[in-house]
């Protein structure tokens, strides 16, 4: 169906194509200048020492699994109101999730002190995910991390340039992992980057994210090394210089395009004020955020009565989407499953409204005031 407002639109242009282009002609496409430049760029607009590109967020969560030589036998807490992938790296290498709740209704991220309440003898790591590019407690969690010897992966795949307390989100914990799919803040199709300020993560990372092998191809062809080894028993998950190529232009223009996601949250948050029946998480938060998505979370509602509006809505020409259902009631992890009221509830309830920078102040108004005349008829 096509969509009068559509939940996201791409923010592309002929510069992208431009940049293609480019890379194609220059006869290099894998893994190459381009990848080495988004890389140094990305680092340094998060202040950070080491970043490496990679072919996904999935496989950078993966990596990080490795990296912290995280194992059968190990536990990982994890929240389960986030998207699988955050999730399926721990079983990757056979770990056990163990699923925490999150805060509140207002507050979508993993909840401190049910970390606390998880922790035992086999726990390894925490996974903590950014919902919507709102941080976390990062002061709490490496708290918990140093006073239990934990290690801390966060999942910035929603939160690129947001930040805590003067931080970049992904720069915080140990190892810090970002999406670029199609509908990221920043956008190569597929891709993904682990970020690290730790030597020896970033060293070894390199090795597994190409084969375990001592050099790649763009060295060799440089003249830099004639010869390799293999060392570790490394994948297959690195990026393509025409994905990096996009990403450089992607990271012209992010600052552009989250200062005009900013402007829509506010324009959102004063056409909701007024609504009852809703909650809006993180509607007090003021550390820079990328804004990824904008949900509300209907009180007092049920799984069919949100569903009801989600389609009165679509019924609008306004696409709406959910984020997310909860993990830990798919049917792969119901080995793992524990009670969390709130997540439960949450993912029963939340409705994520359109959100982008092209979306326009009068679009924004057309969608409050549908839901709400939704909302009173029902």
């Amino acid at each position: 169906m096509d969509y009068k407002i559509p939940l996201f639109d791409l923010n592309f242009d002929e510069k992208e194509e431009q940049a293609v282009l480019e890379t194609i002609q220059s006869k290099w496409i894998s893994t190459g200048p381009k990848s080495l430049a988004f890389e140094s760029k990305f680092a340094e607009m998060l202040h950070a020492k080491h970043a490496i590109s990679l072919a996904n967020c999935t496989v950078a969560l993966h990596l990080a699994m490795k990296l912290l030589d995280i194992n059968e036998g190990d536990e990982v807490i994890c929240p389960s109101l986030t998207f699988v992938a955050t999730c399926n790296a721990i079983r990757y290498v056979k770990a056990t999730p163990v699923f925490a709740d999150v805060v509140s209704t207002s507050d979508l991220t993993i909840d401190p002190k049910d970390i606390e309440r998880k922790i035992t003898s086999k726990t390894k790591a925490i996974i903590v995910m950014h919902f919507g590019g709102f941080a976390c407690n990062m002061d709490e969690i490496m708290a918990l991390s140093r006073k239990h010897n934990l290690k801390v992966i966060e999942d910035a795949c929603h939160a690129p340039l947001s930040e805590y307390k003067g931080k970049k989100l992904g720069t915080i914990g140990d190892l810090g992992c970002y999406s670029f799919f199609s509908n990221k803040n920043i956008s190569t199709g597929e891709g993904g980057m682990l970020i690290t300020n730790n030597e020896s993560y970033y060293e070894r990372a390199k090795l597994l994210r190409s084969h375990g092998m001592t050099s790649m191809s763009y060295e060799r062809a440089k003249g830099h090394s004639t010869t390799y080894d293999v060392v570790d028993n490394g994948f297959n998950y690195r990026m393509d210089d025409i994905r990096a190529s996009i990403g450089l232009v992607q990271l012209d223009k992010i600052q552009d395009d989250l200062n005009k996601r900013a402007e829509n949250r506010k324009s959102y948050l004063n056409s909701l004020k007024n609504i009852k029946g809703i909650t809006i998480p993180f509607e007090k938060r003021s550390d820079f955020s990328s804004n990824y998505i904008f949900t509300f979370v209907l009180d007092n509602s049920t799984y069919e009565k949100r569903d009801k509006i989600r389609e009165l809505l679509s019924q609008e020409g306004i696409q709406t989407s959910v984020h997310y259902p909860a993990v830990h009631r798919f049917s792969i992890y119901e080995d793992y499953a524990t009670p969390l009221e709130i997540t439960e509830y949450i993912a029963d309830n939340l409705i994520t409204l359109p959100m982008y920078s092209k979306l326009e102040k009068s679009q924004i108004e057309f969608i409050a005031q549908t839901l709400e005349d939704i909302l009173q008829a029902n």
